[in-house]
Protein backbone atom coordinates (compact mmCIF):
# COMPACT_ATOMS: atom_id res chain seq x y z
CA UNK A 1 0.00 0.00 0.00
CA UNK A 2 0.98 2.95 -1.02
CA UNK A 3 0.57 6.60 0.64
CA UNK A 4 1.36 10.07 -0.19
CA UNK A 5 1.51 13.17 2.06
CA UNK A 6 2.96 16.50 2.22
CA UNK A 7 4.92 16.37 5.59
CA UNK A 8 5.39 13.05 7.54
CA UNK A 9 5.70 12.87 11.34
CA UNK A 10 7.35 10.02 13.06
CA UNK A 11 6.45 10.65 16.72
CA UNK A 12 4.04 11.64 18.63
CA UNK A 13 5.59 13.73 21.72
CA UNK A 14 5.97 17.73 22.53
CA UNK A 15 8.39 17.92 19.61
CA UNK A 16 6.26 16.36 16.33
CA UNK A 17 2.68 17.41 17.57
CA UNK A 18 4.10 20.87 18.15
CA UNK A 19 5.61 21.03 14.40
CA UNK A 20 2.12 19.19 13.23
CA UNK A 21 0.17 22.04 14.25
CA UNK A 22 3.05 24.29 13.16
CA UNK A 23 2.46 23.15 9.04
CA UNK A 24 -1.10 21.57 8.96
CA UNK A 25 -2.79 24.72 7.92
CA UNK A 26 -0.58 24.35 5.09
CA UNK A 27 -0.47 20.79 3.53
CA UNK A 28 -1.67 17.41 3.95
CA UNK A 29 0.16 15.97 7.71
CA UNK A 30 0.79 11.77 8.53
CA UNK A 31 1.75 11.49 12.30
CA UNK A 32 2.91 8.21 12.73
CA UNK A 33 3.46 6.53 16.14
CA UNK A 34 4.34 2.74 17.03
CA UNK A 35 1.80 2.91 20.58
CA UNK A 36 -0.77 4.96 21.34
CA UNK A 37 -0.57 8.31 20.53
CA UNK A 38 0.04 9.96 24.02
CA UNK A 39 2.51 6.83 25.14
CA UNK A 40 5.92 8.87 24.99
CA UNK A 41 8.55 10.29 27.00
CA UNK A 42 6.57 13.81 26.89
CA UNK A 43 4.01 12.28 28.93
CA UNK A 44 6.30 11.09 31.55
CA UNK A 45 8.01 14.44 31.83
CA UNK A 46 7.15 15.70 35.55
CA UNK A 47 9.19 18.74 36.13
CA UNK A 48 8.96 21.49 33.47
CA UNK A 49 9.70 23.82 30.68
CA UNK A 50 12.43 26.09 31.24
CA UNK A 51 12.20 29.94 29.87
CA UNK A 52 12.89 33.11 31.19
CA UNK A 53 9.38 35.29 32.10
CA UNK A 54 10.70 36.70 35.64
CA UNK A 55 12.06 40.09 35.86
CA UNK A 56 14.61 38.60 38.53
CA UNK A 57 15.95 36.15 35.22
CA UNK A 58 17.43 37.05 32.26
CA UNK A 59 18.62 35.47 28.50
CA UNK A 60 22.00 35.89 29.90
CA UNK A 61 21.58 33.12 32.70
CA UNK A 62 20.05 31.35 31.34
CA UNK A 63 22.91 30.56 28.79
CA UNK A 64 25.26 30.78 30.87
CA UNK A 65 23.69 27.98 32.96
CA UNK A 66 23.24 26.25 30.10
CA UNK A 67 26.63 26.54 28.66
CA UNK A 68 28.23 25.32 31.90
CA UNK A 69 25.67 22.34 32.44
CA UNK A 70 26.87 21.02 28.88
CA UNK A 71 30.67 20.88 29.94
CA UNK A 72 30.95 24.13 27.18
CA UNK A 73 30.57 21.78 24.50
CA UNK A 74 26.89 23.51 23.42
CA UNK A 75 27.11 25.71 20.75
CA UNK A 76 26.61 29.08 21.99
CA UNK A 77 24.70 30.72 19.38
CA UNK A 78 22.09 27.89 19.57
CA UNK A 79 21.61 28.45 22.70
CA UNK A 80 21.12 32.08 22.58
CA UNK A 81 18.81 31.33 19.93
CA UNK A 82 16.90 28.54 21.94
CA UNK A 83 16.54 30.57 25.08
CA UNK A 84 15.62 33.87 23.01
CA UNK A 85 12.83 32.03 21.85
CA UNK A 86 11.69 30.79 24.84
CA UNK A 87 8.62 33.04 25.91
CA UNK A 88 6.53 32.57 22.35
CA UNK A 89 7.52 28.48 22.68
CA UNK A 90 5.62 29.18 26.05
CA UNK A 91 2.76 31.41 24.82
CA UNK A 92 2.60 29.05 21.69
CA UNK A 93 1.79 25.63 24.12
CA UNK A 94 -0.44 28.00 26.26
CA UNK A 95 -2.56 28.73 22.80
CA UNK A 96 -2.90 25.41 22.12
CA UNK A 97 -4.06 24.95 25.63
CA UNK A 98 -1.47 23.96 27.99
CA UNK A 99 -2.34 24.49 31.68
CA UNK A 100 0.27 25.42 33.85
CA UNK A 101 0.27 26.18 37.63
CA UNK A 102 -0.08 29.22 39.04
CA UNK A 103 0.40 30.99 42.13
CA UNK A 104 -2.52 32.79 44.02
CA UNK A 105 -1.69 36.26 42.72
CA UNK A 106 -2.77 34.15 39.10
CA UNK A 107 1.25 35.03 38.19
CA UNK A 108 3.13 31.49 37.02
CA UNK A 109 4.36 29.17 39.58
CA UNK A 110 8.41 29.09 38.77
CA UNK A 111 9.91 26.66 40.46
CA UNK A 112 14.04 25.48 40.39
CA UNK A 113 15.80 22.82 39.41
CA UNK A 114 19.35 21.31 38.91
CA UNK A 115 22.07 23.32 37.50
CA UNK A 116 19.83 26.76 37.20
CA UNK A 117 20.51 29.77 38.78
CA UNK A 118 17.29 31.63 38.96
CA UNK A 119 13.58 30.20 39.13
CA UNK A 120 12.40 29.61 35.58
CA UNK A 121 10.63 26.04 35.60
CA UNK A 122 6.88 26.71 34.68
CA UNK A 123 5.17 23.64 35.91
CA UNK A 124 1.92 21.62 35.88
CA UNK A 125 2.16 20.37 39.85
CA UNK A 126 4.15 17.29 38.70
CA UNK A 127 2.89 16.34 35.69
CA UNK A 128 3.64 18.91 33.33
CA UNK A 129 4.48 16.61 30.40
CA UNK A 130 1.14 14.61 30.80
CA UNK A 131 -0.81 18.07 30.73
CA UNK A 132 1.18 19.47 27.39
CA UNK A 133 0.48 16.41 25.81
CA UNK A 134 -3.26 15.90 26.91
CA UNK A 135 -3.27 19.91 24.98
CA UNK A 136 -1.66 18.83 22.08
CA UNK A 137 -3.29 15.59 21.35
CA UNK A 138 -6.51 17.57 21.54
CA UNK A 139 -5.49 20.47 18.79
CA UNK A 140 -3.96 17.41 16.74
CA UNK A 141 -6.78 15.45 16.69
CA UNK A 142 -8.71 18.52 16.25
CA UNK A 143 -7.34 19.47 13.04
CA UNK A 144 -9.22 17.87 9.51
CA UNK A 145 -5.53 17.88 7.62
CA UNK A 146 -3.81 15.86 10.22
CA UNK A 147 -3.88 12.00 9.71
CA UNK A 148 -2.55 10.16 12.80
CA UNK A 149 -1.44 6.75 12.52
CA UNK A 150 -1.51 5.13 15.73
CA UNK A 151 0.49 1.29 16.18
CA UNK A 152 2.48 1.93 12.91
CA UNK A 153 6.37 1.56 13.74
CA UNK A 154 8.77 3.38 10.91
CA UNK A 155 11.40 0.31 9.62
CA UNK A 156 13.59 2.34 7.57
CA UNK A 157 13.99 6.10 5.59
CA UNK A 158 13.55 5.81 1.99
CA UNK A 159 16.24 8.08 0.10
CA UNK A 160 16.61 8.87 -3.30
CA UNK A 161 19.55 5.86 -3.63
CA UNK A 162 16.55 3.57 -2.25
CA UNK A 163 14.27 4.65 -4.75
CA UNK A 164 16.04 3.63 -7.79
CA UNK A 165 18.47 7.04 -8.79
CA UNK A 166 21.63 6.16 -10.21
CA UNK A 167 23.71 7.30 -7.22
CA UNK A 168 25.79 6.18 -4.60
CA UNK A 169 25.38 7.86 -1.87
CA UNK A 170 22.00 9.26 -0.92
CA UNK A 171 21.25 12.70 -0.51
CA UNK A 172 17.44 13.39 -0.26
CA UNK A 173 14.74 11.60 1.87
CA UNK A 174 11.60 10.68 0.66
CA UNK A 175 9.71 9.23 3.06
CA UNK A 176 9.46 6.03 5.13
CA UNK A 177 8.58 2.43 5.15
CA UNK A 178 6.07 2.14 7.84
CA UNK A 179 4.81 -1.31 9.43
CA UNK A 180 1.38 -1.78 10.25
CA UNK A 181 1.66 -3.56 13.21
CA UNK A 182 -1.95 -4.82 13.95
CA UNK A 183 -2.50 -5.84 10.43
CA UNK A 184 1.30 -6.88 9.99
CA UNK A 185 1.48 -5.36 6.20
CA UNK A 186 4.34 -2.75 5.60
CA UNK A 187 2.84 0.47 3.55
CA UNK A 188 5.18 3.07 1.79
CA UNK A 189 4.38 6.48 3.10
CA UNK A 190 6.12 8.60 0.68
CA UNK A 191 6.74 12.55 1.86
CA UNK A 192 7.92 16.09 0.92
CA UNK A 193 8.87 16.38 4.04
CA UNK A 194 10.26 13.74 6.56
CA UNK A 195 10.46 14.52 9.85
CA UNK A 196 12.00 12.47 12.89
CA UNK A 197 10.36 13.16 16.54
CA UNK A 198 11.20 9.58 17.75
CA UNK A 199 12.96 10.17 21.37
CA UNK A 200 15.06 8.72 22.81
CA UNK A 201 16.76 5.31 23.67
CA UNK A 202 17.00 4.83 26.82
CA UNK A 203 15.95 1.01 26.71
CA UNK A 204 19.36 0.51 24.99
CA UNK A 205 19.91 0.88 28.80
CA UNK A 206 19.14 -2.23 31.44
CA UNK A 207 17.51 0.43 33.84
CA UNK A 208 16.14 3.66 32.60
CA UNK A 209 13.04 5.69 33.41
CA UNK A 210 11.82 5.79 29.77
CA UNK A 211 9.02 4.76 28.45
CA UNK A 212 9.22 1.57 26.23
CA UNK A 213 8.77 3.01 23.10
CA UNK A 214 12.84 4.99 23.73
CA UNK A 215 14.38 2.53 21.57
CA UNK A 216 16.63 4.93 19.33
CA UNK A 217 14.26 4.24 16.16
CA UNK A 218 15.01 8.01 14.37
CA UNK A 219 19.03 7.66 15.34
CA UNK A 220 19.57 3.58 13.90
CA UNK A 221 17.14 4.51 10.97
CA UNK A 222 19.04 7.78 9.94
CA UNK A 223 22.14 6.33 10.33
CA UNK A 224 21.75 3.29 8.05
CA UNK A 225 19.94 5.90 5.42
CA UNK A 226 23.41 7.52 5.61
CA UNK A 227 22.95 10.79 8.01
CA UNK A 228 25.95 11.94 10.60
CA UNK A 229 25.18 11.14 14.03
CA UNK A 230 26.93 13.17 16.49
CA UNK A 231 27.73 12.69 20.71
CA UNK A 232 26.19 9.43 20.76
CA UNK A 233 28.30 9.26 24.00
CA UNK A 234 26.60 11.75 26.38
CA UNK A 235 24.18 8.97 27.72
CA UNK A 236 22.21 11.90 30.62
CA UNK A 237 21.65 9.08 33.69
CA UNK A 238 18.71 10.75 35.62
CA UNK A 239 20.05 10.86 39.51
CA UNK A 240 16.90 10.14 41.14
CA UNK A 241 14.51 7.08 40.01
CA UNK A 242 12.67 5.15 42.59
CA UNK A 243 14.34 2.05 44.17
CA UNK A 244 11.95 -0.48 44.78
CA UNK A 245 11.15 -3.90 43.20
CA UNK A 246 8.54 -3.05 41.97
CA UNK A 247 8.40 0.21 41.05
CA UNK A 248 10.25 0.24 37.45
CA UNK A 249 12.79 2.85 37.74
CA UNK A 250 9.50 5.66 38.31
CA UNK A 251 11.19 9.17 37.85
CA UNK A 252 11.30 11.47 40.78
CA UNK A 253 11.40 15.01 39.65
CA UNK A 254 14.41 17.12 39.84
CA UNK A 255 11.96 19.78 40.98
CA UNK A 256 11.86 17.64 44.29
CA UNK A 257 15.58 18.88 45.01
CA UNK A 258 14.59 22.07 43.34
CA UNK A 259 12.34 22.48 45.95
CA UNK A 260 14.60 21.89 49.20
CA UNK A 261 15.22 17.91 49.08
CA UNK A 262 18.35 16.80 50.14
CA UNK A 263 20.54 13.78 49.06
CA UNK A 264 21.17 11.69 52.17
CA UNK A 265 23.27 7.99 53.16
CA UNK A 266 21.70 5.65 54.86
CA UNK A 267 22.91 6.93 57.96
CA UNK A 268 21.52 10.13 57.48
CA UNK A 269 24.31 12.18 56.27
CA UNK A 270 24.04 15.10 53.94
CA UNK A 271 26.97 14.34 50.99
CA UNK A 272 26.18 16.50 47.91
CA UNK A 273 28.68 19.44 49.17
CA UNK A 274 31.46 17.26 49.32
CA UNK A 275 30.84 17.21 45.35
CA UNK A 276 29.81 20.71 44.22
CA UNK A 277 29.09 23.86 45.19
CA UNK A 278 25.29 24.25 44.52
CA UNK A 279 25.20 20.64 46.70
CA UNK A 280 21.78 19.50 45.75
CA UNK A 281 21.12 21.46 43.05
CA UNK A 282 24.45 20.83 41.15
CA UNK A 283 23.95 19.68 37.70
CA UNK A 284 22.52 16.27 36.48
CA UNK A 285 26.12 14.75 35.43
CA UNK A 286 27.89 15.29 38.88
CA UNK A 287 25.06 14.47 40.91
CA UNK A 288 24.53 11.39 39.15
CA UNK A 289 28.37 9.92 39.35
CA UNK A 290 28.18 11.69 43.31
CA UNK A 291 25.14 8.88 44.01
CA UNK A 292 27.51 6.16 41.79
CA UNK A 293 30.30 6.86 43.81
CA UNK A 294 28.41 7.15 47.52
CA UNK A 295 26.91 3.79 46.71
CA UNK A 296 29.92 2.04 45.58
CA UNK A 297 32.06 3.58 48.47
CA UNK A 298 29.16 2.40 51.00
CA UNK A 299 28.15 -0.60 49.38
CA UNK A 300 24.36 0.78 49.53
CA UNK A 301 22.02 -0.17 47.29
CA UNK A 302 20.48 3.31 46.97
CA UNK A 303 20.92 7.16 48.53
CA UNK A 304 17.94 8.56 49.81
CA UNK A 305 16.31 11.76 48.85
CA UNK A 306 15.19 13.64 52.28
CA UNK A 307 11.92 16.40 51.94
CA UNK A 308 10.11 15.48 55.13
CA UNK A 309 11.56 18.98 56.57
CA UNK A 310 8.73 20.50 54.23
CA UNK A 311 5.12 21.29 55.43
CA UNK A 312 3.25 17.72 54.38
CA UNK A 313 0.62 19.97 53.12
CA UNK A 314 2.97 21.66 50.52
CA UNK A 315 4.46 18.74 49.68
CA UNK A 316 0.92 16.83 48.76
CA UNK A 317 0.12 19.78 47.04
CA UNK A 318 3.24 20.52 45.26
CA UNK A 319 4.15 16.54 43.97
CA UNK A 320 0.84 14.89 44.12
CA UNK A 321 1.84 12.25 41.37
CA UNK A 322 4.78 11.59 43.16
CA UNK A 323 3.54 11.50 46.51
CA UNK A 324 0.61 8.79 45.54
CA UNK A 325 3.16 6.75 43.61
CA UNK A 326 4.99 6.53 46.37
CA UNK A 327 2.64 5.66 49.43
CA UNK A 328 1.22 2.93 46.65
CA UNK A 329 4.91 1.41 47.33
CA UNK A 330 4.49 2.17 50.96
CA UNK A 331 6.90 5.29 51.43
CA UNK A 332 5.28 8.45 52.74
CA UNK A 333 7.45 10.92 51.26
CA UNK A 334 6.26 13.65 54.14
CA UNK A 335 7.37 11.27 56.98
CA UNK A 336 10.45 10.00 55.22
CA UNK A 337 13.15 9.53 52.78
CA UNK A 338 12.60 8.19 49.22
CA UNK A 339 15.12 5.74 47.90
CA UNK A 340 16.92 6.69 44.48
CA UNK A 341 19.61 5.08 42.46
CA UNK A 342 20.62 7.06 38.50
CA UNK A 343 18.55 5.62 35.88
CA UNK A 344 19.61 5.69 31.56
CA UNK A 345 17.28 9.39 31.01
CA UNK A 346 18.22 11.61 28.13
CA UNK A 347 20.40 11.12 24.96
CA UNK A 348 22.27 14.44 24.27
CA UNK A 349 23.53 13.30 21.33
CA UNK A 350 21.31 12.24 17.70
CA UNK A 351 21.07 12.86 14.19
CA UNK A 352 23.16 15.75 13.67
CA UNK A 353 21.10 19.00 12.27
CA UNK A 354 21.52 22.18 11.39
CA UNK A 355 20.36 25.63 13.17
CA UNK A 356 16.68 24.65 11.10
CA UNK A 357 16.88 21.51 11.76
CA UNK A 358 17.57 19.64 9.24
CA UNK A 359 20.15 16.94 8.59
CA UNK A 360 22.63 16.39 6.25
CA UNK A 361 20.06 14.36 4.16
CA UNK A 362 17.62 17.06 2.08
CA UNK A 363 14.26 17.16 3.66
CA UNK A 364 15.29 15.14 6.63
CA UNK A 365 14.57 17.13 9.57
CA UNK A 366 15.36 15.91 13.44
CA UNK A 367 13.42 17.44 16.66
CA UNK A 368 13.13 16.53 20.10
CA UNK A 369 15.93 13.99 21.60
CA UNK A 370 16.71 12.46 18.58
CA UNK A 371 18.45 15.44 17.04
CA UNK A 372 21.90 16.78 17.79
CA UNK A 373 21.31 20.35 17.70
CA UNK A 374 24.19 22.34 19.72
CA UNK A 375 21.76 23.12 22.42
CA UNK A 376 22.75 20.46 25.28
CA UNK A 377 26.62 19.65 25.19
CA UNK A 378 27.86 17.33 27.05
CA UNK A 379 24.96 17.36 29.24
CA UNK A 380 21.37 18.71 29.37
CA UNK A 381 20.68 21.61 31.64
CA UNK A 382 17.19 20.16 33.54
CA UNK A 383 13.50 20.80 31.38
CA UNK A 384 15.25 22.29 28.40
CA UNK A 385 14.60 19.71 26.63
CA UNK A 386 11.09 20.31 26.05
CA UNK A 387 11.85 23.74 25.17
CA UNK A 388 14.46 22.90 22.62
CA UNK A 389 11.19 20.29 21.28
CA UNK A 390 9.00 23.45 20.84
CA UNK A 391 11.50 26.22 19.41
CA UNK A 392 13.36 23.57 16.91
CA UNK A 393 9.79 22.74 15.66
CA UNK A 394 8.77 26.23 14.33
CA UNK A 395 12.00 26.45 13.35
CA UNK A 396 11.45 23.30 10.85
CA UNK A 397 8.21 24.28 10.27
CA UNK A 398 9.48 27.46 8.72
CA UNK A 399 12.10 25.61 6.81
CA UNK A 400 9.56 22.96 5.50
CA UNK A 401 7.22 25.05 4.22
CA UNK A 402 9.50 27.24 2.28
CA UNK A 403 11.01 23.29 0.73
CA UNK A 404 7.92 22.27 0.12
CA UNK A 405 7.01 25.48 -2.71
CA UNK A 406 9.94 24.32 -4.25
CA UNK A 407 9.55 22.24 -7.18
CA UNK A 408 9.42 18.62 -6.07
CA UNK A 409 8.19 15.17 -7.42
CA UNK A 410 10.04 12.53 -4.71
CA UNK A 411 6.72 11.56 -3.64
CA UNK A 412 6.05 9.81 -6.47
CA UNK A 413 9.20 7.79 -6.75
CA UNK A 414 9.28 5.65 -3.70
CA UNK A 415 9.63 2.50 -3.96
CA UNK A 416 7.30 -0.83 -2.50
CA UNK A 417 8.73 -2.82 0.45
CA UNK A 418 10.69 -6.23 -0.92
CA UNK A 419 9.53 -9.16 1.09
CA UNK A 420 12.36 -11.47 -0.62
CA UNK A 421 12.21 -14.71 1.08
CA UNK A 422 11.11 -13.75 4.47
CA UNK A 423 8.81 -16.38 6.46
CA UNK A 424 7.16 -15.97 9.40
CA UNK A 425 9.49 -16.13 12.74
CA UNK A 426 9.38 -18.78 15.11
CA UNK A 427 12.19 -17.79 17.38
CA UNK A 428 10.99 -14.90 18.82
CA UNK A 429 13.45 -16.36 22.36
CA UNK A 430 16.30 -14.87 20.02
CA UNK A 431 14.86 -11.76 20.04
CA UNK A 432 14.65 -11.64 23.72
CA UNK A 433 17.64 -12.80 24.66
CA UNK A 434 19.69 -10.71 22.64
CA UNK A 435 17.68 -7.38 23.68
CA UNK A 436 18.50 -8.30 27.22
CA UNK A 437 22.17 -9.16 26.61
CA UNK A 438 22.81 -5.95 24.69
CA UNK A 439 21.30 -3.88 27.80
CA UNK A 440 23.14 -5.91 30.68
CA UNK A 441 26.54 -5.31 28.20
CA UNK A 442 25.35 -1.62 27.95
CA UNK A 443 24.97 -0.99 31.42
CA UNK A 444 27.86 -3.13 33.06
CA UNK A 445 30.65 -1.59 30.62
CA UNK A 446 28.68 1.70 29.13
CA UNK A 447 27.38 3.33 32.01
CA UNK A 448 27.80 6.65 34.15
CA UNK A 449 31.93 5.72 34.67
CA UNK A 450 33.68 4.00 32.01
CA UNK A 451 37.21 2.66 31.09
CA UNK A 452 38.63 1.97 27.63
CA UNK A 453 38.86 -1.62 28.55
CA UNK A 454 35.10 -1.95 28.99
CA UNK A 455 34.02 0.08 25.83
CA UNK A 456 36.33 -2.12 23.64
CA UNK A 457 35.06 -5.56 25.45
CA UNK A 458 31.45 -3.11 25.04
CA UNK A 459 32.19 -2.85 21.16
CA UNK A 460 33.47 -6.56 20.52
CA UNK A 461 29.75 -7.99 22.35
CA UNK A 462 27.67 -5.51 20.34
CA UNK A 463 29.02 -5.82 17.40
CA UNK A 464 28.55 -10.01 17.62
CA UNK A 465 24.91 -9.53 18.66
CA UNK A 466 24.55 -7.28 15.77
CA UNK A 467 25.88 -9.21 13.19
CA UNK A 468 23.85 -12.00 14.13
CA UNK A 469 20.64 -9.81 14.35
CA UNK A 470 21.23 -8.42 10.96
CA UNK A 471 21.40 -12.18 9.54
CA UNK A 472 18.05 -13.08 11.39
CA UNK A 473 16.23 -10.01 9.94
CA UNK A 474 16.18 -10.53 6.77
CA UNK A 475 14.86 -14.15 7.36
CA UNK A 476 11.73 -12.94 8.74
CA UNK A 477 9.03 -10.79 8.53
CA UNK A 478 9.38 -7.36 9.91
CA UNK A 479 7.75 -7.39 13.90
CA UNK A 480 7.76 -4.36 15.74
CA UNK A 481 10.09 -6.39 18.12
CA UNK A 482 12.67 -6.83 15.66
CA UNK A 483 12.13 -3.81 14.26
CA UNK A 484 13.09 -2.36 17.79
CA UNK A 485 15.81 -4.97 18.77
CA UNK A 486 18.03 -4.36 15.45
CA UNK A 487 17.21 -0.67 16.33
CA UNK A 488 18.71 -0.67 19.86
CA UNK A 489 22.01 -2.57 18.56
CA UNK A 490 22.53 -0.05 15.99
CA UNK A 491 22.17 2.46 18.66
CA UNK A 492 24.44 0.89 21.07
CA UNK A 493 27.09 0.28 18.87
CA UNK A 494 26.57 4.00 18.18
CA UNK A 495 27.14 4.80 21.63
CA UNK A 496 29.63 2.67 22.45
CA UNK A 497 31.87 3.84 19.43
CA UNK A 498 31.67 7.61 19.93
CA UNK A 499 32.80 6.67 23.70
CA UNK A 500 35.78 5.18 22.34
CA UNK A 501 36.57 8.33 19.81
CA UNK A 502 36.06 10.91 22.48
CA UNK A 503 39.80 10.59 24.68
CA UNK A 504 38.98 12.96 27.41
CA UNK A 505 36.17 13.38 30.54
CA UNK A 506 33.27 15.63 29.67
CA UNK A 507 29.49 16.24 31.30
CA UNK A 508 28.30 12.63 31.20
CA UNK A 509 31.09 10.85 29.17
CA UNK A 510 33.82 10.20 32.46
CA UNK A 511 36.34 7.84 31.40
CA UNK A 512 39.25 6.52 34.25
CA UNK A 513 41.36 6.62 31.64
CA UNK A 514 41.50 10.11 29.98
CA UNK A 515 39.56 11.79 33.59
CA UNK A 516 40.41 15.22 32.71
CA UNK A 517 38.95 17.59 30.27
CA UNK A 518 40.74 18.42 26.87
CA UNK A 519 39.43 21.69 25.55
CA UNK A 520 42.31 21.43 23.45
CA UNK A 521 41.82 18.66 21.14
CA UNK A 522 38.30 17.70 22.48
CA UNK A 523 36.11 21.03 22.56
CA UNK A 524 34.18 19.05 19.39
CA UNK A 525 31.08 16.81 18.03
CA UNK A 526 32.41 13.36 18.25
CA UNK A 527 30.41 12.63 14.22
CA UNK A 528 29.73 9.18 12.88
CA UNK A 529 28.23 8.44 9.71
CA UNK A 530 27.88 5.34 7.79
CA UNK A 531 30.31 3.77 5.26
CA UNK A 532 27.89 3.59 1.90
Amino acid sequence: MNITTDFLVIGSGIAGLSYALKVADFGQVAVVTKREISETATTLAQGGIASVLSSEDSFAAHVRDTMVAGGHLSNEDVVRMVVQRGPQAIADLINWGVRFSKKDDDTYDLTREGGHSRRRILHAKDMTGQEIERALVEAVRAHPNITIYEHHIAIDLITDAKAGAHIHRPTRCLGAHILDIAGRKVQTLGARVTVLATGGAGKVYLYTCNPDVATGDGVAMAYRAGATIADMEFMQFHPTTLYHPKAKSFLISEAVRGEGAILRRRDGTAFMDQYHELRDLAPRDITARAIDNEMKIHGDESVFLDITHRDADYIRDRFPNIYETCLSFGIDITTEPIPVVPAAHYVCGGVKVDKWGESDLVNLFAIGEVACTGLHGANRLASNSLLEGVVFADLVAQRSLARIKEKQEQAQQVTPWDYGKATNSDEEVVVAHNWDEIRRCMWNYVGIVRTNKRLKRALRRIQMIKDEITEYYWDFYPTSDLIELRNIATVAELIVRCARMRRESRGLHYNIDYPERDDLNWKKDTLIRKKL
